[in-house]
């Protein structure tokens, strides 16, 4: 892929990446790749579209037949897309979540980097989690992620929390591997078990929200409603960005504690995303001037 003027448009040679989940209309993905492909002069364009699981295989067919470069996949397509791919990377295939495919020449590889973006956004705030005890709310794509990649990065402790809902043998699972393949030790709790999850908090480093609660259609809610649930030398991550302040934010801060929305970590992650389509470096210190 040759480099382009950033004044020149979109011509006959401009490759094609997507962003395929439901809702997305309050990405900030487009802006954030293609500000980075203006700043490198990079001759792709980025762009979001509405699919859901019911039109998720044919999107997948579509991305291989119009030999789109390819995408980023968000909820609730993470885990569903990953039957339709030829190849899964040790990441995915381990956490069975996708957040990024790549096609090259008619071959679609599924990549997960949210874990990885949690991470560097937890240190890029100066958070070391190494030794540290972290409770994880949501064990969806990005939950699962997080939890996998906190083991491999040297947490000591993760207690993991979601609803008793489908996802629960697989979050189960998820913890069992963490366990076999770590040094970290993980256990699973329900959600619905208020008491667990107030004294989990309690004894934890860090409290991470990797579920959608918070952003549309669920403004306005969190799943900690009570403030003395937090205390001040907690750390509170929310992985939702938009809005970049949520209710469990506010709650945090109200609190004391330092509170850091999902803005870092869709940035980190998507630069992962971004090496992956381009082999390009994303302009770090730059996008931070655009986003933030």
């Amino acid at each position: 892929m040759g480099k382009i003027a950033i004044t020149e448009r979109v011509t006959g040679h401009t490759e094609l990446i997507g962003l395929i989940a439901y809702p997305i209309r309050h990405s900030m993905s487009p802006t954030m790749h293609n500000e980075a492909f203006k700043k490198l002069g990079l001759d792709y364009v980025y762009v979001a579209f509405e699919v859901d699981n019911s039109t998720l295989e044919d999107t997948v067919k579509g991305i291989r037949a119009m030999k789109i470069r390819g995408c980023n996949v968000s909820m609730p397509n993470k885990r569903k897309i990953t039957q339709y791919l030829d190849k899964l990377s040790d990441a995915s295939a381990l956490t069975g979540s996708v957040n990024t495919v790549v096609n090259d020449n008619g071959v679609l590889t599924g990549h997960i980097t949210d874990g990885i973006g949690c991470m560097h956004a937890l240190s890029d705030e100066g958070i070391d989690i190494k030794g540290k005890k972290i409770t994880i709310m949501g064990t969806g794509g990005a939950g699962t992620a997080i939890i996998v990649q906190a083991g491999l990065d040297g947490a000591a402790e993760l207690s993991v929390f979601n609803r008793a809902d489908e996802f629960v043998p697989e979050a189960k699972e998820t913890v069992a591997k963490v366990n076999d393949k770590t040094s970290c030790k993980a256990a699973f709790y329900k959600l619905e078990d208020q008491d667990k999850l107030r004294a989990e908090i309690a004894s934890s480093d860090i409290l991470i929200n990797a579920t959608g609660v918070g952003m549309k259609p669920m403004l306005g809610e969190s799943l900690v409603t009570d403030p003395t649930m937090l205390r001040p030398d907690l750390v509170v991550f929310d992985c939702v960005y938009s809005p970049t302040e949520t209710r469990l934010l506010e709650i945090a801060k109200e609190v004391g504690c330092k509170a850091i929305n999902g803005l870092g970590m869709m940035l980190f992650q998507g630069a992962a995303a971004f090496k992956l389509f381009t082999n390009e470096e994303m302009p770090i210190d730059y996008m931070k001037d655009v986003l933030f």
